[in-house]
This record gives C-alpha cells, sequence and structure tokens, in this order.
C-alpha cells in the first residue's frame, strides 16, 4: 500500500458519497488563492464530521483552528436550524478567508469567528459562561492541544463530543524517544485523554489523500 492507492481509494469514496455541492471547490479555491497551507481535512473526513455534528443534534459546536473554514463549513452544515459555530484562528488573514468562505457558504448567520490566540480565547469563553458546547473539534497547533482540551473541558457538558485531528502523526505517536514537538504534543494531549476519569475516548487511525494520520473521539461521561 501507498500514498498513490490511499488517495485513489480516497477519491473514489469521495465520488460515491460526498459530491454535489460546489461550494467546497469554490471555499478550497480561495484557500489556494489566499495562499493558505493546503492541511484541511479531506472531503470524506468532513462529511465524517458534519455526521458527528448530526448524530447528537448539536446546536452549539466549537472549533479550535479555523484555517480557511473548510471544515467549519462541514460542520455548519450539521448544525440544527437554530445551532450555532464558534471557530477560532490566530492567523489574521486565515480568519479573513474564512469569514469570506462562510458568507459564500450562507453560514454567516450561524458561524462566529474569533481572531486569537485560542488559549486567550476558551478563556474569555469560561469567563463568559457561555453555554456548553455539544460538539468540539480540535485541529490547531499540536504544541497546544493539551491546553486546549483542559479548557474545552470547562465549556462542556455531559455527553459532549471532543474529536482532535492529526493524532497519529504518521504512526509517531507511538514513538516515545520521538523529539519531534508536534508528537510530544500529541502524545501529552493522548495521556491527558487517557488519565481523565469523565472521559470515554477512542482512536481512529485513517489513510487516503491527507497521508496516514487519525483522530481521537473522546465522549464527556
Amino acid at each position: 500500500m501507498n500514498q498513490n492507492t490511499w488517495s485513489r481509494v480516497d477519491d473514489y469514496f469521495a465520488g460515491l458519497f460526498v459530491h454535489g455541492d460546489e461550494i467546497f471547490e469554490q471555499v478550497q479555491g480561495n484557500c489556494k488563492a489566499a495562499g493558505l497551507p493546503a492541511i484541511s481535512v479531506s472531503s470524506c473526513q468532513g462529511m465524517f464530521l458534519q455526521i458527528l455534528v448530526r448524530s447528537c443534534k448539536a446546536q452549539r459546536v466549537l472549533e479550535i483552528g479555523t484555517l480557511g473554514g473548510y471544515s467549519g463549513i462541514w460542520l455548519g452544515y450539521g448544525l440544527e436550524d437554530n445551532g450555532e459555530l464558534v471557530t477560532i484562528e490566530y492567523e489574521p488573514e486565515h480568519a479573513r478567508v474564512a469569514s469570506k468562505n462562510f458568507e459564500l457558504a450562507g453560514l454567516s448567520q450561524k458561524v462566529t469567528v474569533i481572531n486569537k490566540d485560542a488559549k486567550i480565547a476558551l478563556a474569555e469563553l469560561i469567563a463568559m459562561a457561555v453555554k456548553p458546547f455539544d460538539l468540539i473539534f480540535i485541529d490547531a497547533d499540536k504544541p497546544g492541544y493539551f491546553d486546549y482540551l483542559q479548557l474545552s473541558l470547562k465549556l462542556a457538558r455531559k455527553g459532549t463530543l471532543i474529536v482532535a485531528d492529526n493524532v497519529v502523526r504518521k504512526g509517531e505517536v507511538a514513538n516515545p524517544g520521538t523529539v519531534d514537538e508536534k508528537v510530544i504534543g500529541i502524545r501529552k494531549f493522548c495521556q491527558a485523554l487517557a488519565d481523565n476519569n469523565t472521559l470515554k475516548t477512542t482512536a481512529l487511525q485513517t489513510v487516503g489523500s491527507k497521508g496516514y494520520d487519525g483522530f481521537s473521539i473522546s465522549i464527556v461521561d
């Protein structure tokens, strides 16, 4: 098995299950034109996120790491009619592009883009005593995952789903001797998931157009 095979199978499933909405192609085009890194979730992964949102009938979703809004649109399309997505992005240009993409997708009324350091933004949401979120998606800088988890738990409730992307790192997550700060951050995050007795957690390894990686999925118990 190799990357060509994974990408070919990803394209096959995307052709079967993810089609009919040109918005996503336009959004990806906008991200590319703006020079944003090509690190969004794949279309099949986006549909996976949307199914999670719909399955828990989420009215409030929190995303940490907006990038150009691609994953946020998948999340937003899964929301209940009166639902809300709060998405946090550190880079001003990314936040600007994302805001335009949310408008293009018809989601401006449902989405709040916060252009701040995620730890500061999360602390402010906690201080505001906002209603808890039904699903939280973490897809930002990997060394920050541990802190994002600790803060996110204060914005969750019993039954909240917490999903994190890029936790496999091409298998390096299982290497205790790693010196890669991103992998170290993910290992610390995963250990925190395991040590928290209020969480039930699993992890899924994935292959596809995005290579070899995976998600962690937790529910507040």
